[in-house]
This record gives structure tokens, sequence and C-alpha cells, in this order.
């Protein structure tokens, strides 16, 4: 099903939006999340969740096709395992320290680990992926930005989850960014405000100044996962905005 240019797939959510819920009641946040029309959502640092994560996951009616987890630079085999086992299909590094992105050998260097970790991940049935802030976009090497050298050098199996909103606040348009980066993009992160660092100044997608429809017809068979860093809002219901504001604009 279609509308304009841009497919209609399933919507995810970064947990990390809902951060103090989840801490609160784990399986009560999931429920809602569940009564809102999610099917899957985005689970962050679920190692420090054990066993209880998956069951409350699939109590609710939950997948997780992605979740971030820091992996890069440390041993990464129980991370991997705990994925595999909760049924969780990417692990995405959400971010490597600014100081690894200052040359294109540092950059390389990143991707080298990046890459190793993925052979390891494929031992447990499961892939690998990185997640961009601003600081990827910032810093400039040879030309192009740091990101898009990063990806140059991942293997096939790498897969990108573009932040769309950190992108902007980087000063970059996401959209030409994301057709740059092609198919290399398997999944992006959508929020909504003004592009400034400031993140208590996101607001619930669709209520701001981002191009979603745009980014969405550029990314068309990307999973599209709906986060807020912050905001001065109950995030909570900004997440219920954005899913309804998506699924009444045929994005969802």
């Amino acid at each position: 099903m279609t509308r304009g240019s841009t497919s209609v797939t399933p919507l995810s959510v970064q947990l990390y939006t809902v951060r103090e819920l989840l801490a609160a009641d784990l399986a009560g946040t999931l429920h809602r999340l569940a009564g809102l029309g999610f099917t899957q959502v985005e689970p962050f640092a679920f190692t420090t969740f054990g066993e209880v994560l998956g069951q409350a996951m699939a109590e609710a009616g939950l997948t997780a096709p992605t979740a971030h987890q820091h992996f890069i630079g440390d041993d990464p085999e129980p991370v991997f395992a705990a994925a595999a086992a909760m049924g969780i299909s990417t692990v995405i590094d959400p971010r490597v320290d600014r100081a690894r992105w200052g040359s294109v050998a540092d950059v390389e260097q990143v991707a080298a680990d990046l890459n190793a970790a993925a052979a390891a991940a494929a031992g447990h049935g499961v892939r690998v992926g990185y997640h961009n802030h601003a600081q990827e976009l910032e810093i400039v090497l040879d030309g192009r930005t740091a990101l898009e050298v990063f990806a140059e050098q991942l293997d096939d199996t790498v897969m990108l989850e573009v932040d769309t909103y950190w992108a902007a606040v980087a000063g970059h348009d996401p959209v030409a960014l994301l057709r740059r980066l092609g198919d290399r993009v398997r999944a992006v992160h959508l929020k909504d405000g003004p592009a400034t660092t400031d993140v208590k100044d996101q607001v619930a997608v669709g209520h701001g100044r981002m191009p979603i429809r745009e980014i969405l017809d550029a990314t068309p068979h990307a999973l599209r996962v709906i986060e807020l860093d912050d905001s001065r809002d109950d995030r909570f219901q900004a997440v219920a905005d954005s899913y309804a504001w998506l699924a009444a604009n045929g994005l969802a």
C-alpha cells in the first residue's frame, strides 16, 4: 500500500523516549505503547534489563527488530547472545566517542571494529548497525562527512540507522544525506522540532519543521523509528501524537 511515493510500513519507537515510565512500570508502559498501535519497539541498553524485558515485550505483543546497545570496542559476544535470546534482529551501536572520528584513518578503524563485530554477531544470527548523532556530520574529512567516509568502509551486512534530526542539527539536509547514503540506510529515527542542540525543543513528529514526508520518500523501505531525546511536553503523549500524525497522513 502506498500514498504518493512513500511506502506504508509499521512504525517502531525508541524506548529511551519513555525511559522514566519504563523504570516505573515496564510491563504497563509496553502495553500502553501496544495500545497506541505499535507492534515494534527499539530497546536501549537492553542487557541492563535482563530477561524481564523480552518477557514483557512478548506479553505486550511487541517485537524488537532493532535495539541500541554499545558494543564497538568492547567484548560484543554477551551483547549478541542476549540479543538472540530476546529475538532482536539487529543491534545498533548508538554512539562512538567523537575523538575516534578525527581523521580518515580513525574512521576506517571504527569501521573495521564494526565489521569485526558483524562477523561475531553473525554467529548468533544477529546483524549490526550504527546510529549517528551530529558529530559524525559536523566532522568533514577530505570534503566528505565522517559518516559518509565511514559508510564506504562498512561490509554489506552492516546497516546504518540515520537520525535525521541530528543530521539537521549538524547543518545538513537530511533528505540529501539519505539519498547519498542510499540502501545502506535500513532505519531512520524520526523526530521533529527546530533542529537545535537543545533536546527540550523536540516535539511530536509532524508538529515541527522537519521534512518528514520527504525523509520517508527518500527511504521507502527503511524501518521508521519515532524518538524524542527529551521535550518540554509529555513524551508519551508526543509518541501518541507522532503515531497519530503519521497514520493520518498515510505514512504508517
